[in-house]
């Protein structure tokens, strides 16, 4: 009897079987296995289920044992002081909190981290090993933390990257790597010359991109190279990136290489090597664009006014040097034309063509039938383009004009072109005369921390927004900004605003417990980042 009930319960049932006696229930489906006495069915059904499982995991054959990872590469950086270490670990750990609250007056320590990273990396530091997964994963939730976060974490975090898809995106956009020169290997200049070739041909994108962008910096020849040497075979997507990466070395021996890459397939490849020929006022492109632009805008003798007659057609020629036939909508033929040839054109070629005149001047020439905002505009774009201080300077005029005088200009992209001490005193400037209301963007283009007067030019006019009661969360993103670029040095001066000042009449409700509450957090914050900057120093 022993032995029936013993082969009952433990002869195989199929495992389809019991799974669909399990989720219909074993009141509605009498499970496939017999149960010993006293014991209910429920029981016997799991029973039956372990013995099933023990079953099939025992008859399971071993996998073939896949090969171990290559050992993380060396990072030969120093590490970073310990006290610097522990406010990245706190800085990581409140950016993988986002639903804990703080009190408003309290650092926003997320906000600080992307800067803390390119403090970190301009004293070359690397990433602790133990912190590397929470940096990438750091870089992953947030696109502009990637950059710097990858230049810190070095080769390991890409290492790492290989071995876990959630940080693929590391594989496709690395470090820029410029800091060091390539590496000579035991057989010197041959040796090198062999693993650049290497890692090129058989590196992932990222690594590709560190080491072109690197090769070029120190030697521009070697790295254009490599890149035309597998230039046919990549992807348009990739193209484009390693074309943008020759933009920061551009040298004039880069030119026939960008004169092909006009006739490329894709188009945004074209429209950039179009771009990175006009930063090169000596090719045959700048030659070719400025012979068209001289056709269209002349300067007639006698008559102190520009006359402008835009282009008729847009021929081939045209096109193969990257002008774009068909204009965006509301905007005419011509007029596109005539900017996409101005703005190719080295703006040196217009003070010889007008009998000298310095940008000021020319700046200032009436022009003809209409045709100023379109020409100034184009103007606006080349001086960006061509990193022009002198046309920039004269495009933006003065900083008291009102901010609406001209529809053409794009101050903050213009400033971009201007040395960083003045484009901080012309930002003050603005402030002084119209405010903060209008000057949001162009703060955003100047050099972290700012530099006075533009510094005291904000907190002066933060204070007069709070005495006059102005509504307060008009200027969050202002205060935001502060935060992360005010020298640390204003904190003791702000330090008398975090009071609770007399509301004026009129003034928004609870403006003023607003106010004490960003002040006090704009103070705070100050304290942080020097103790932070302390702390990456050995100070």
């Amino acid at each position: 009897m022993t032995s029936t009930s013993s082969s009952a319960t433990t002869a195989p049932v199929a495992w389809d079987d019991l799974v669909a006696a399990a989720l219909l229930g074993t009141e509605r489906r009498t499970p496939p296995v017999a149960a010993r006495p006293g014991q209910d069915a429920a029981s016997a059904l799991l029973d039956a289920a372990a013995l099933s499982t023990v079953r099939r995991r025992a008859g399971l054959r071993p996998a073939p044992a896949r090969p171990s990872p290559e050992p993380a590469p060396e990072d030969p950086r120093p590490a970073l002081p310990p006290a610097a270490r522990s406010r990245l670990a706190m800085l990581l750990a409140d950016r993988s909190s986002p639903g804990r609250s703080r009190p408003r007056s309290a650092p926003d320590l997320a906000e600080l981290l992307p800067q803390w990273l390119a403090l970190a990396n301009q004293y070359g530091y690397r990433a602790p090993d133990a912190l590397l997964p929470t940096l990438l994963d750091a870089a992953r939730a947030r696109t502009d933390l990637r950059p710097e976060a990858l230049t810190l974490g070095g080769p390991r975090a890409l290492w790492l990257a290989r071995l876990n898809p959630d940080w693929k995106f590391a594989l496709r956009g690395g470090p820029p790597g410029r800091g060091a020169a390539p590496a000579s290997g035991p057989g010197g200049a041959a040796a090198s010359d062999a693993e650049a070739r290497r890692q090129w041909e058989e590196g992932l994108f990222a690594e590709r991109v560190s080491l072109l962008a690197r090769t070029r910096h120190h030697d521009p020849a070697a790295g254009l190279a490599l890149l035309s040497g597998t230039w046919s075979t990549e992807r348009a997507e990739d193209r484009l990136m390693f074309l943008d990466s020759l933009r920061d070395d551009l040298v004039p021996t880069d030119e026939p290489f960008l004169e092909q890459a006009l006739s490329d397939r894709s188009r945004n490849v074209r429209a950039t090597a179009a771009e990175l020929l006009a930063a090169l006022p000596d090719s045959a492109f700048a030659a070719r664009m400025a012979e068209r632009s001289a056709r269209c805008v002349s300067l007639p003798p006698d008559t102190g006014q520009i006359t402008v007659a835009p282009p008729a057609r847009c021929d081939s020629g045209m096109q193969r040097d990257g002008v774009v036939p068909k204009p965006p909508s509301g905007r005419g033929e011509r007029s596109w034309w005539l900017g996409q040839l101005v703005e190719a054109t080295p703006l040196a070629r217009w003070s010889e063509w007008f009998g000298g005149l310095d940008a000021d001047r020319i700046v200032a020439l009436p022009v003809a039938d209409g045709w100023k905002a379109d020409l100034h505009a184009a103007w606006c774009r080349a001086a960006v383009r061509q990193r022009s201080a002198e046309w920039s300077r004269a495009l933006l005029g003065t900083p008291g004009a009102p901010p609406a005088a001209a529809a053409w200009r794009d101050p903050a992209k213009l400033l971009s072109a201007l040395p960083a001490a003045e484009r901080a005193q012309w930002v003050a400037d603005f402030i002084a005369s119209h405010g903060l209301s209008d000057a949001f963007r162009l703060l955003g283009v100047c050099a972290v921390p700012w530099a006075e007067p533009l510094g005291s030019a904000v907190v002066d006019a933060l204070d007069i927004a709070r005495d006059a009661g102005s509504y307060p969360w008009s200027f969050s993103g202002v205060m935001g900004l502060a935060e992360r670029c005010l020298d640390p040095a204003q904190a003791d001066r702000l330090e008398v605003l975090t009071a609770l000042p007399d509301e004026p009449e009129g003034a928004a409700p609870g403006a003023g417990g607003y106010w004490s509450e960003a002040f006090q957090r704009l103070v705070g914050t100050l304290r942080l980042r020097a103790v932070m900057w302390s702390e990456l120093t050995g100070g």
